[in-house]
This record gives structure tokens, C-alpha cells and sequence, in this order.
């Protein structure tokens, strides 16, 4: 099974960057001059940059291009909870709309994070995530294909972690989590209903199970007036 075409130009501009082609703080080439060079749509184009700027290898910079990201500070968060549980303990109703979902070849920052072997195969999912039937964030998930290949894809989308603890018999364990601000895209902004532009909170998060696996890799957009992290030591 071939990866997607934005997937194989991600890798791309991945390696490329690995292996110095472009420096932290380089501008990269214009998403036209890319797409030119790839030989693909300005969308496809565009989709593959917004996947490295979502996991923070790039970013943007409105009116001046699209850079090679700088390392930020980062800040522990210890645990593993699920969207359904929060919003549930603030007395709110959780919900979610599933924008994508199949299985795919892990991109090479997948493979890296969830720690996969050669050959395996993921579930990817996009899904807006509701708080009160108010969109609260958007993400993109992705898991191995054999942790979950036994569920429903309603298993699996309405409430992951129960799924995986009630019916698989898996027991979570911690996470490691990074968050950083960035302004929405058009894209999330339409999805989240805001203003392009606006601020966002971006979560990357690699959860993991208690015998220490990885089970998931998930990239979270959360509109920055509608969510706050509570941070405690």
C-alpha cells in the first residue's frame, strides 16, 4: 500500500531538513515553487506542509512565509486523559464529528513516534471534538493498525480509551505532551468556527500504554479562548 501524496512529499521535506538542506530558521521555498518542484497541486502541496507545521518542524509566519521551526521550551505533563473524561468532569456533553479515518502507511514521523516496526500500517483519523455541540478542538490521531483492527469504527471515534481499556483489556499509562501557540489555518477556522488568524493551542501527544508501547500519536488544535491546560506539581 502506497502512502499518500502529501505523506510522501512530508517525508520529503522531512529528510531534507535532517540532512541539512534547510537550517532552524530557514525560510523554505514558496508552497507554489514546491508544488512545481513535486509536480502536485498547490492542495496537496499545502496538506503535506500543514502535517510538518502541525508536528512543529515548520512554521508560519503570516506575511513572510513558511520557516524551519526553532526547538521551544518544553513543558511535562504526566497522564493520560481522554477528551470524553474532561468534559464529562466539567459538566459538559462531549462530542465528535469524524472528519477522515483509514488505514494508510505510517508517514516517517509516525513510524518514529510510535515506534513501528517496518512493514506495519496505521489508523490516521481527523475528528472535531464538541464540548456542549461547541467545536473545542481538531485532531488528527493515528494509531497502530493492529491495536485496533478488532474494534468498530464507532469503537474506536467516540471514545478511544474506553474502547481500549473495556473491550481490549489495555491499560493506560503516561504521555508525553508538548504545547506551543500558533494561528489557525483556514482549514481549522472553518472547522472550529473561528477567524483565520486567531490563536490556537497546539498539543502533540505520544501516549503510551503501562507497559511502556506507544499507542498513539496525535497532533491537537484547541481555539485558545475555549481551553486552557492546568498544569500542576
Amino acid at each position: 500500500m502506497e502512502s499518500p501524496v502529501y505523506i510522501q512529499i512530508h517525508n520529503q521535506i522531512r529528510q531534507d531538513i535532517e540532512a541539512g538542506k534547510w537550517q532552524i530558521g530557514d525560510r523554505i521555498p514558496s508552497e507554489r515553487d514546491l508544488a512545481v518542484t513535486f509536480n502536485v497541486s498547490r492542495m496537496t502541496l499545502r496538506q503535506a506542509i500543514q502535517t510538518l507545521v502541525d508536528e512543529g518542524i515548520l512554521e508560519r509566519r503570516i506575511g513572510a512565509g513558511t520557516y524551519v521551526a526553532n526547538r521551544k521550551v518544553q513543558e511535562k505533563v504526566s497522564g493520560v486523559t481522554s477528551f470524553t473524561d474532561i468534559m464529562i468532569a466539567q459538566g459538559k456533553k462531549p462530542s465528535s464529528k469524524t472528519i477522515s479515518y483509514h488505514v494508510a502507511k505510517p508517514s516517517l514521523s509516525e513510524s518514529e513516534k510510535l515506534q513501528l516496526p517496518d512493514g506495519a500500517q496505521v489508523l490516521r483519523m481527523e475528528r472535531i471534538r464538541y464540548a456542549d455541540a461547541v467545536p473545542i478542538s481538531f485532531e488528527v490521531a493515528t494509531v497502530p493498525y493492529d491495536l485496533v483492527r478488532d474494534f468498530s469504527k464507532s469503537e474506536v471515534t467516540k471514545s478511544f480509551y474506553h474502547t481500549l481499556e473495556k473491550k481490549g483489556g489495555y491499560h493506560m499509562g503516561g504521555a508525553t505532551q508538548t504545547v506551543s501557540a500558533q494561528l489557525a489555518s483556514e482549514r481549522i477556522a472553518d472547522y472550529l468556527e473561528i477567524k483565520r488568524g486567531e490563536a490556537i493551542l497546539r498539543l502533540r501527544q505520544i501516549s503510551l500504554l503501562q507497559d511502556g508501547r506507544p499507542f498513539e500519536y496525535v497532533r491537537t488544535q484547541y481555539v485558545g479562548e475555549r481551553f486552557e491546560f492546568y498544569l500542576e506539581r
